[in-house]
């Protein structure tokens, strides 16, 4: 059974330190997604690139991240919660590091994914710690506060890369990682209580096959693009089928799975979990093509692509809090359905920006899916973890951030994919468009946009019939 230990906090005070401290350590992955995806053209063109490759610099972390999670969800309801955070903000800082020294793109990926191991300890369990700490009427609020460090983060990054990029290099963006992370290493350490697991194993046989089954599904979205349906694609989308089935067997029999899969019986919980997934799937199609419409049709510099991104970020923080507190009070499930069906509105004005659009008309875009993000994320969050009994909110806050990290991935694989049926090789392959190449870009840019939206759009839908506000605490 979950426990707390001795000097857990308990009074208001000490609740906003234990908040504060996941803040400063959860500002370093959007900073760090929301860097790479503003600087991933000027990195292509550094290595000389093509753009299949760079993918994988976002990718490879997004996928490593969203295969470990499960397993790292699991683990810290067993080992506890701050043992495993800790352990991935350390590790994180090391990887950091090492991407900002990376020789080719190609160790650049590999840093990449072993920042992906850290990063994914450092996000499994952030819910779970804030839904132990906080009590119900406060839950909500808490985690809209905790996602101004998301959005700050998000907000930061662009400009930061773009300015940090200017003055010198593309390293910097990874290098600022380390001060950020050593000073919320220590925070943590002082101020997050020692949550004690429950006694238990781990599912290893669950955990090897939610990895192989992820990461080979992520890997075949991305390959499909460039290669088609062939002999390789089709022989890894075969062993994710297979491994997905085995782990869901296995899950099933298990005494002591790693995913307990009654949590998903609760209908509130799994259509918030598939309400998440599809969001960040739109979200990501959005942030991860925008740069580059900026760059190759606008043919904006860095520093402009930055600061013209954190119109999202910055409407995100302006509204999540108060989004949060609200759904304490009114309920999650219309607050999230609102929030959903005003980013699928944002991507259908995205779908129809002209070749030669200024610079405000792309920015109020980007700030009504921020406005309708905040809307969204807290509630959402607050609904799903508050259907979970207490002791699987590890493994509940595991789901829900795979969801979100797997959304991200095939953001960006869907992008990709969708520019690549649609537009012509030569024009991908190029770094800046004249006026013909450009509507051969906007062509698929257009139709990747709409495609955002009518997932996020399916999000609003499920946010809408899902059954009650998400209270049920306690109840598998």
């Amino acid at each position: 059974m979950f426990a707390r230990s001795e000097g857990t906090a308990s009074a208001t005070g000490q609740r906003y330190q234990v908040l504060a401290a996941i803040m400063l350590g959860g500002i370093m992955g959007p900073i760090d997604a929301s860097i790479v995806n503003v600087i991933l053209p000027t990195i292509t063109g550094f290595f000389g690139a093509p753009l299949a490759t760079a993918q994988w610099v976002p990718l490879i972390y997004l996928l490593t991240i969203s295969s470990l999670l499960l397993f790292y969800g699991r683990l810290g309801d067993i080992l506890g919660y701050k043992r495993v955070y800790l352990a991935g903000l350390v590790c994180f800082i090391v990887a950091s590091g090492f991407c900002g020294l990376a020789p080719t793109v190609y160790w650049l990926i590999a840093f990449r994914a072993l920042q992906g191991i850290g990063a994914g300890m450092m996000m499994a369990v952030p819910y779970a710690i804030l839904t132990a700490t906080f009590p119900p009427q406060e839950r909500g609020r808490a985690l809209g506060i905790n996602a101004i460090s998301i959005s700050a983060g998000l907000a930061i990054g662009p400009p930061l890369g773009g300015l940090l990029t200017s003055l010198w290099s593309w390293r910097l963006a990874f290098l600022i990682n380390i001060p950020i992370g050593i000073a919320g290493s220590l925070w943590a350490r002082k101020v997050i209580p020692d949550f004690k697991g429950q006694p238990g194993r781990m599912d290893t046989a669950g955990a090897v096959t939610a990895f192989i089954c992820l990461f080979s599904f992520l890997y075949f979205i991305n390959q499909v693009q460039r290669l088609g349906i062939g002999i390789i694609t089709g022989t890894v989308l075969a062993i994710a089928l297979i491994t997905g089935v085995c782990f869901l067997y296995i899950e099933a029999h298990s005494p002591q799975p790693m995913v307990n899969l009654a949590l998903f019986r609760n209908r509130t919980f799994s259509l918030g979990t598939l309400s998440a997934l599809l969001n960040f799937v739109s979200q990501y199609i959005l942030v991860f093509l925008t740069p580059f419409y900026l760059q190759r049709v606008l043919h904006y510099p860095p520093d402009k692509i930055g600061l013209l991104m954190t119109s999202f970020p910055l409407a995100v923080m302006a509204v999540a809090p108060f989004s949060g507190a609200l759904s304490d009070r009114l309920g999650t499930r219309e607050l999230a359905a609102a929030g959903a069906a005003l980013c699928a509105l944002a991507l259908v004005t995205m779908a129809f920006l002209p070749v030669a659009a200024p610079s405000l008309a792309v920015g109020w875009r980007l700030a009504l899916f921020g406005l309708g993000t905040g809307i969204f994320q807290s509630p959402n969050n607050s609904a799903v973890m508050g259907s979970v009994p207490r002791p699987y909110l590890g493994i509940a806050s595991g789901i829900l951030a795979t969801a979100r990290n797997t959304g991200m991935a095939l953001g960006i694989a869907t992008a990709g994919l969708i520019l690549y049926a649609l537009v012509p090789p030569a024009v991908m392959a190029k770094n800046s468009l004249d006026a013909l190449e450009a509507a051969h870009f906007l062509t698929g840019l257009k139709y990747a946009y709409l495609s955002g939206a009518g997932l996020t759009a399916l999000a609003a839908l499920f946010s809408f019939i899902r059954i009650g506000a998400g209270t049920a605490e306690g109840k598998a």
